[in-house]
Protein backbone atom coordinates (compact mmCIF):
# COMPACT_ATOMS: atom_id res chain seq x y z
CA UNK A 1 0.00 0.00 0.00
CA UNK A 2 1.28 3.48 -0.87
CA UNK A 3 1.99 5.85 1.99
CA UNK A 4 -0.70 8.33 0.98
CA UNK A 5 -3.36 5.61 1.30
CA UNK A 6 -1.94 4.41 4.59
CA UNK A 7 -1.94 7.89 6.15
CA UNK A 8 -4.93 9.37 4.31
CA UNK A 9 -2.93 12.16 2.67
CA UNK A 10 -2.74 13.38 -0.94
CA UNK A 11 0.90 12.63 -1.71
CA UNK A 12 3.17 9.90 -0.26
CA UNK A 13 5.63 12.52 0.98
CA UNK A 14 6.70 13.17 4.59
CA UNK A 15 8.43 16.39 5.61
CA UNK A 16 11.65 15.79 7.49
CA UNK A 17 11.69 16.82 11.15
CA UNK A 18 14.42 19.43 10.83
CA UNK A 19 15.39 20.83 14.23
CA UNK A 20 14.42 24.49 14.81
CA UNK A 21 12.75 24.45 11.38
CA UNK A 22 9.93 21.91 11.63
CA UNK A 23 7.52 24.19 13.47
CA UNK A 24 3.76 23.84 13.81
CA UNK A 25 3.21 26.48 11.16
CA UNK A 26 5.54 24.80 8.68
CA UNK A 27 4.13 21.33 9.35
CA UNK A 28 0.60 22.64 8.81
CA UNK A 29 1.66 24.23 5.52
CA UNK A 30 3.09 20.92 4.30
CA UNK A 31 -0.03 19.01 5.35
CA UNK A 32 -2.28 21.55 3.68
CA UNK A 33 -0.20 21.20 0.50
CA UNK A 34 -0.80 17.45 0.35
CA UNK A 35 2.17 15.96 2.20
CA UNK A 36 2.51 14.97 5.83
CA UNK A 37 3.93 17.80 7.90
CA UNK A 38 6.00 16.87 10.94
CA UNK A 39 6.73 18.90 14.07
CA UNK A 40 10.30 18.42 15.29
CA UNK A 41 10.35 18.39 19.10
CA UNK A 42 14.13 18.28 19.43
CA UNK A 43 15.17 21.01 21.82
CA UNK A 44 11.58 21.63 22.98
CA UNK A 45 10.16 21.24 26.45
CA UNK A 46 7.11 19.03 26.81
CA UNK A 47 4.90 22.07 27.31
CA UNK A 48 6.31 23.79 24.23
CA UNK A 49 5.76 20.67 22.15
CA UNK A 50 2.18 20.39 23.38
CA UNK A 51 1.54 24.01 22.40
CA UNK A 52 3.00 23.32 18.95
CA UNK A 53 0.78 20.27 18.42
CA UNK A 54 -2.32 22.21 19.41
CA UNK A 55 -1.31 25.12 17.19
CA UNK A 56 -0.86 22.76 14.25
CA UNK A 57 -4.34 21.33 14.86
CA UNK A 58 -5.73 24.85 14.63
CA UNK A 59 -3.95 25.48 11.30
CA UNK A 60 -4.87 22.30 9.42
CA UNK A 61 -7.58 19.69 9.38
CA UNK A 62 -5.20 17.29 7.64
CA UNK A 63 -3.07 14.59 9.32
CA UNK A 64 0.36 15.61 10.62
CA UNK A 65 3.13 13.96 12.58
CA UNK A 66 5.51 14.59 15.46
CA UNK A 67 9.16 13.60 15.71
CA UNK A 68 10.94 12.67 18.94
CA UNK A 69 14.70 12.44 19.35
CA UNK A 70 15.25 9.57 21.76
CA UNK A 71 18.36 11.22 23.25
CA UNK A 72 16.11 13.92 24.73
CA UNK A 73 16.09 13.43 28.54
CA UNK A 74 12.40 14.33 28.54
CA UNK A 75 11.51 11.48 26.17
CA UNK A 76 9.20 9.54 28.57
CA UNK A 77 7.14 12.65 29.34
CA UNK A 78 7.22 13.73 25.68
CA UNK A 79 5.87 10.37 24.55
CA UNK A 80 3.12 10.43 27.19
CA UNK A 81 2.07 13.92 26.07
CA UNK A 82 2.02 12.93 22.39
CA UNK A 83 -0.22 9.98 23.23
CA UNK A 84 -2.61 12.33 25.01
CA UNK A 85 -2.71 14.70 22.03
CA UNK A 86 -3.36 11.89 19.51
CA UNK A 87 -1.42 12.67 16.35
CA UNK A 88 -1.51 10.71 13.10
CA UNK A 89 2.15 9.68 12.90
CA UNK A 90 5.11 9.61 15.26
CA UNK A 91 8.64 9.38 13.88
CA UNK A 92 11.52 8.60 16.22
CA UNK A 93 15.27 8.75 15.83
CA UNK A 94 18.61 8.62 17.68
CA UNK A 95 17.81 5.52 19.69
CA UNK A 96 15.65 2.43 20.03
CA UNK A 97 12.01 3.40 20.70
CA UNK A 98 10.81 -0.17 21.25
CA UNK A 99 9.83 0.47 24.85
CA UNK A 100 7.33 3.15 23.77
CA UNK A 101 5.85 1.31 20.80
CA UNK A 102 2.79 -0.17 22.49
CA UNK A 103 1.89 3.09 24.22
CA UNK A 104 2.10 5.07 21.00
CA UNK A 105 0.11 2.57 18.96
CA UNK A 106 -2.58 2.39 21.64
CA UNK A 107 -3.02 6.15 21.24
CA UNK A 108 -3.95 5.60 17.59
CA UNK A 109 -0.68 6.88 16.11
CA UNK A 110 1.23 5.16 13.34
CA UNK A 111 4.84 4.68 14.47
CA UNK A 112 7.63 5.07 11.89
CA UNK A 113 11.13 5.02 13.43
CA UNK A 114 14.06 6.38 11.42
CA UNK A 115 16.62 3.63 10.79
CA UNK A 116 20.17 3.64 9.36
CA UNK A 117 20.68 -0.14 9.15
CA UNK A 118 19.01 -3.45 8.34
CA UNK A 119 19.65 -4.83 11.82
CA UNK A 120 17.78 -2.00 13.54
CA UNK A 121 14.98 -2.23 10.98
CA UNK A 122 14.42 -5.90 11.80
CA UNK A 123 14.50 -5.22 15.53
CA UNK A 124 11.95 -2.42 15.28
CA UNK A 125 9.63 -4.47 13.10
CA UNK A 126 9.65 -7.08 15.86
CA UNK A 127 8.89 -4.33 18.38
CA UNK A 128 5.72 -3.43 16.48
CA UNK A 129 6.67 -0.51 14.23
CA UNK A 130 3.99 0.27 11.62
CA UNK A 131 6.63 1.33 9.11
CA UNK A 132 10.19 2.56 8.80
CA UNK A 133 11.89 5.67 7.49
CA UNK A 134 15.11 4.40 5.96
CA UNK A 135 17.58 7.25 5.71
CA UNK A 136 20.79 7.23 3.73
CA UNK A 137 23.93 9.18 4.44
CA UNK A 138 23.11 11.64 1.63
CA UNK A 139 20.64 13.35 3.96
CA UNK A 140 21.31 16.57 5.80
CA UNK A 141 21.69 16.64 9.59
CA UNK A 142 22.30 13.46 11.58
CA UNK A 143 23.22 10.61 9.25
CA UNK A 144 24.36 7.00 9.16
CA UNK A 145 26.99 5.37 6.96
CA UNK A 146 25.04 3.66 4.17
CA UNK A 147 23.61 5.27 1.06
CA UNK A 148 19.90 5.41 0.31
CA UNK A 149 20.44 3.44 -2.91
CA UNK A 150 22.03 0.51 -1.10
CA UNK A 151 20.14 0.61 2.20
CA UNK A 152 16.51 0.93 1.10
CA UNK A 153 16.28 -2.27 -1.00
CA UNK A 154 18.09 -4.26 1.69
CA UNK A 155 15.62 -3.13 4.34
CA UNK A 156 12.68 -3.75 1.99
CA UNK A 157 13.95 -7.31 1.51
CA UNK A 158 14.41 -7.85 5.25
CA UNK A 159 11.06 -6.60 6.62
CA UNK A 160 7.37 -6.93 5.86
CA UNK A 161 6.22 -3.45 6.86
CA UNK A 162 6.08 -0.23 4.76
CA UNK A 163 9.38 1.50 4.05
CA UNK A 164 9.78 5.22 3.39
CA UNK A 165 12.99 6.28 1.66
CA UNK A 166 14.89 9.36 2.82
CA UNK A 167 18.13 11.02 1.82
CA UNK A 168 19.03 12.44 -1.60
CA UNK A 169 15.47 12.92 -2.87
CA UNK A 170 14.42 16.30 -4.27
CA UNK A 171 12.49 15.76 -7.49
CA UNK A 172 10.40 13.32 -9.49
CA UNK A 173 13.40 11.26 -10.54
CA UNK A 174 14.41 10.69 -6.93
CA UNK A 175 10.81 9.92 -6.03
CA UNK A 176 10.58 7.29 -8.77
CA UNK A 177 13.93 5.82 -7.77
CA UNK A 178 12.66 5.38 -4.21
CA UNK A 179 9.58 3.55 -5.44
CA UNK A 180 11.73 1.35 -7.68
CA UNK A 181 13.79 0.38 -4.65
CA UNK A 182 10.63 -0.82 -2.92
CA UNK A 183 9.64 2.21 -0.86
CA UNK A 184 5.98 3.21 -0.48
CA UNK A 185 6.82 6.90 -0.20
CA UNK A 186 9.58 9.38 0.57
CA UNK A 187 10.72 11.77 3.27
CA UNK A 188 12.28 15.04 2.09
CA UNK A 189 13.96 17.94 3.81
CA UNK A 190 16.59 19.81 1.80
CA UNK A 191 14.25 20.65 -1.09
CA UNK A 192 11.82 22.20 1.41
CA UNK A 193 14.45 24.51 2.90
CA UNK A 194 14.03 26.92 -0.01
CA UNK A 195 10.24 27.04 0.28
CA UNK A 196 8.81 30.52 0.72
CA UNK A 197 7.11 29.36 3.90
CA UNK A 198 10.19 27.70 5.42
CA UNK A 199 11.06 29.59 8.65
CA UNK A 200 14.81 29.95 8.09
CA UNK A 201 16.94 33.01 7.41
CA UNK A 202 17.25 34.14 3.79
CA UNK A 203 21.01 33.57 3.97
CA UNK A 204 20.35 29.90 4.74
CA UNK A 205 17.96 29.55 1.79
CA UNK A 206 20.43 31.19 -0.54
CA UNK A 207 23.21 28.91 0.71
CA UNK A 208 21.11 25.90 -0.32
CA UNK A 209 20.42 27.40 -3.74
CA UNK A 210 24.11 28.22 -4.23
CA UNK A 211 25.35 24.81 -3.06
CA UNK A 212 27.06 22.44 -5.48
CA UNK A 213 27.21 18.66 -5.29
CA UNK A 214 30.47 18.72 -3.30
CA UNK A 215 29.57 21.51 -0.89
CA UNK A 216 28.55 19.41 2.12
CA UNK A 217 30.67 17.47 4.59
CA UNK A 218 30.05 15.12 7.51
CA UNK A 219 31.36 16.23 10.88
CA UNK A 220 31.35 14.37 14.18
CA UNK A 221 32.27 10.88 13.03
CA UNK A 222 34.97 10.63 15.70
CA UNK A 223 32.36 11.51 18.33
CA UNK A 224 29.91 8.89 17.03
CA UNK A 225 27.55 11.71 16.09
CA UNK A 226 27.90 12.28 12.33
CA UNK A 227 26.12 15.35 10.96
CA UNK A 228 26.04 16.50 7.32
CA UNK A 229 26.35 20.27 6.95
CA UNK A 230 27.55 22.92 4.51
CA UNK A 231 31.31 23.29 4.15
CA UNK A 232 32.10 26.58 5.89
CA UNK A 233 34.48 28.06 8.44
CA UNK A 234 32.85 26.21 11.32
CA UNK A 235 32.93 22.81 9.63
CA UNK A 236 36.56 23.26 8.59
CA UNK A 237 37.55 24.20 12.14
CA UNK A 238 35.56 21.27 13.53
CA UNK A 239 37.19 18.77 11.16
CA UNK A 240 40.63 20.18 11.97
CA UNK A 241 39.96 19.62 15.68
CA UNK A 242 38.70 16.11 14.98
CA UNK A 243 41.86 15.30 13.02
CA UNK A 244 43.97 16.59 15.89
CA UNK A 245 41.95 14.47 18.34
CA UNK A 246 40.46 17.51 20.01
CA UNK A 247 38.49 16.99 23.21
CA UNK A 248 34.73 16.53 23.26
CA UNK A 249 34.48 19.80 25.19
CA UNK A 250 36.31 21.71 22.45
CA UNK A 251 34.11 20.23 19.75
CA UNK A 252 30.87 20.81 21.64
CA UNK A 253 31.87 24.40 22.35
CA UNK A 254 32.35 24.99 18.64
CA UNK A 255 28.88 23.67 17.76
CA UNK A 256 27.00 25.09 20.73
CA UNK A 257 24.10 27.11 19.31
CA UNK A 258 25.50 26.73 15.78
CA UNK A 259 22.25 25.48 14.26
CA UNK A 260 20.26 28.33 15.76
CA UNK A 261 22.84 30.80 14.43
CA UNK A 262 22.28 29.42 10.94
CA UNK A 263 18.48 29.16 11.12
CA UNK A 264 17.66 32.42 12.88
CA UNK A 265 20.68 34.70 12.39
CA UNK A 266 21.67 33.58 8.91
CA UNK A 267 25.26 32.92 9.96
CA UNK A 268 26.45 30.70 7.12
CA UNK A 269 30.12 30.98 8.08
CA UNK A 270 30.09 29.78 11.69
CA UNK A 271 26.58 28.32 11.81
CA UNK A 272 25.64 24.67 11.39
CA UNK A 273 23.99 24.92 7.97
CA UNK A 274 22.44 21.49 7.65
CA UNK A 275 21.56 20.30 4.15
CA UNK A 276 21.80 17.10 2.13
CA UNK A 277 24.00 16.27 -0.83
CA UNK A 278 21.01 16.83 -3.11
CA UNK A 279 21.26 20.57 -2.43
CA UNK A 280 23.15 20.88 -5.71
CA UNK A 281 19.87 20.07 -7.46
CA UNK A 282 17.81 22.63 -5.52
CA UNK A 283 18.15 25.84 -7.48
CA UNK A 284 15.06 28.01 -7.07
CA UNK A 285 12.55 29.35 -4.58
CA UNK A 286 9.03 27.92 -4.66
CA UNK A 287 6.08 27.53 -2.36
CA UNK A 288 5.67 24.27 -0.46
CA UNK A 289 2.69 23.41 -2.65
CA UNK A 290 4.71 23.99 -5.82
CA UNK A 291 7.54 21.79 -4.54
CA UNK A 292 5.24 18.88 -3.71
CA UNK A 293 3.08 19.25 -6.83
CA UNK A 294 6.15 19.49 -9.07
CA UNK A 295 7.68 16.36 -7.53
CA UNK A 296 4.64 14.24 -8.35
CA UNK A 297 3.95 15.82 -11.75
CA UNK A 298 7.56 15.32 -12.83
CA UNK A 299 7.58 11.78 -11.41
CA UNK A 300 4.66 10.84 -13.63
CA UNK A 301 6.28 12.47 -16.66
CA UNK A 302 9.57 10.69 -16.00
CA UNK A 303 7.79 7.33 -15.98
CA UNK A 304 6.92 7.89 -19.64
CA UNK A 305 10.57 8.61 -20.43
CA UNK A 306 11.65 5.54 -18.47
CA UNK A 307 9.23 3.29 -20.30
CA UNK A 308 10.54 4.60 -23.61
CA UNK A 309 14.09 3.75 -22.55
CA UNK A 310 13.08 0.27 -21.41
CA UNK A 311 11.50 -0.39 -24.79
CA UNK A 312 14.92 0.11 -26.38
CA UNK A 313 16.39 -2.80 -24.46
Amino acid sequence: MMLNKLLNIKYPIIQGAMANIATAEFAATVSNAGGLGVIGTGGMTVDKARDQIRLCKSLTDKPFGVNVMMMNPNTPDMIAMICEEKVALVTLGAGNPGVYMEMLKNSGAKVFPVVPSVALAIRLERSGADGLIVEGTEAGGHVGEQTTMSLVPQVVKAVNIPVVAAGGIADGRGFNAALSLGACGVQVGTCLLVADECPIHENYKQAVINAKDTDTVVTGRSMNSPVRILKNNMSREYLKLEKEAGSREELEKLTLGALRRAVFDGDIKMGSVMMGQIAGLVSERKTVKEILDDMIISAKAEIVNLNNKLEEI
